[in-house]
């Protein structure tokens, strides 16, 4: 049962404080000051301790104080007269538990018994919810690990795939078949680009899409150019956060449409510009498009690169019930722009902070 320590300087309230609690199942220590109660505090472990306001030399605010200061002070119920409620607020305030009226009469070690339950109870809620959360924090933090593992090791997987990859390309004889091996290489290295950046971030639900379209236009650029021609790849991206699945999608995209860009908008032996660009298109739509200053459609002349980087952009848009459309690019110039409104349900966006501004 709950070791209960009692300080009182009247020997005689002690004795009967003493007696009806035990007959309630407590087990009572008694101090007759508050000094030699703080002293039995720091040598003994108590489950609640009762402090009466009045007693000569320290009293019960002064005691209150001092117990508060003890390491694992346990739950304090403060003990003071009818007629003063502004002493009880004012152990509140000072980090009692609770307070009990003092008064003549059985009612008083009724209701010292009652108020101690209480007070024991919330102490034992709260530190099962303490236990719980710490439990919790435990948890959180085993599966941070493991997730860092993960993440770690699928980079480290992607990685090797995309070296398998290009070791394969370069033992093929058939430029078509090397080229089918780039673009593959080019997917994969799309899909690391998201795992990175949540291998790099405290969200793991959602991507931040101007870093990952730079990485991307960076990584495109890289790849696209040649001792005999360059491939100025450039995002510009509204500062958005979308889900996973979401940024996985429109990463793909633009790699298939940078990709043509890079491959049939210039010349081998030209320099070329590709833009990416991705907005909002009012409150749960955002467009990404992608645009270069090529030839652009021509009459009567087939379009190039209508194989699986096509039918990949159809069952991507397909998938998310977003619209794709192709159009020459504004202003009377060249190019092309190709462009996808991807819907969004609610929580698949987080918009930036205040702060930050559209680059």
């Amino acid at each position: 049962m709950a070791h209960i320590l009692y300080i009182d300087d009247d020997e005689g309230i002690r004795r009967l404080v003493s007696r009806n609690l035990e007959r309630e199942g407590f087990t009572v220590s008694l101090a007759a000051s508050g000094a030699e109660g703080v002293t039995m505090t720091r040598a003994e472990r108590f489950d609640l301790i009762a402090v009466d306001h009045y007693m000569p030399g320290q009293d019960g605010l002064s005691t209150l104080e001092a117990l508060r200061s003890v390491a694992g002070c346990p739950p304090i119920v403060y003990v003071t007269g009818s007629e003063e409620s502004r002493v009880a607020v004012a152990a509140l305030k000072a980090g009692a538990d609770d307070y009990v009226v003092k008064s003549v009469g059985s009612d008083f070690f009724d209701l010292l018994a009652s108020t101690f339950g209480q007070v024991l109870e919330r102490a034992s809620l709260r530190r099962d919810r303490e236990r719980a959360e710490e439990e919790l924090r435990a948890s959180n933090a085993r599966l941070e690990a493991l997730l860092t593992e993960v993440n770690h090791r699928v980079a480290n997987n992607l990685q090797m795939i995309m070296s398998f990859v290009a070791l394969q390309a370069k033992t093929l004889p058939d430029p078509e078949a090397r080229e089918a091996l780039k673009k593959t290489q080019q997917r994969i290295a799309t899909v690391a680009q998201v795992n990175r950046r949540l291998y790099t971030s405290n969200d793991v639900e959602f991507v931040a899409m101007d870093d990952y379209l730079e990485g991307l236009a960076a990584d495109l650029g890289a790849s696209w150019s040649t001792g005999a021609a360059r491939r100025d790849v450039r995002a510009k991206a509204e500062p958005l956060r979308l889900a996973t699945d979401k940024a996985v999608a429109l990463g793909m995209i633009a790699n298939e449409w940078v990709s043509n860009a890079c491959k049939y908008a210039y010349g081998a032996a030209e320099d070329g510009a590709v833009r990416i660009i991705l907005r909002r298109s009012g409150d749960r739509t955002v467009e990404l498009s992608v645009e270069d200053d090529g030839p652009g459609f021509s009459a009567g002349v087939p379009a190039q690169g209508t194989g699986l980087g096509t039918r990949l952009i159809e069952a991507i848009a397909r998938t998310h019930r977003a619209e794709v459309h192709y159009e020459p690019c504004q202003g009377g110039g060249q190019g092309m722009r190709a462009r996808i409104l991807l819907p969004l349900k609610a929580g698949e966006l987080k918009a930036p902070s205040p702060s930050v501004e559209y680059r």
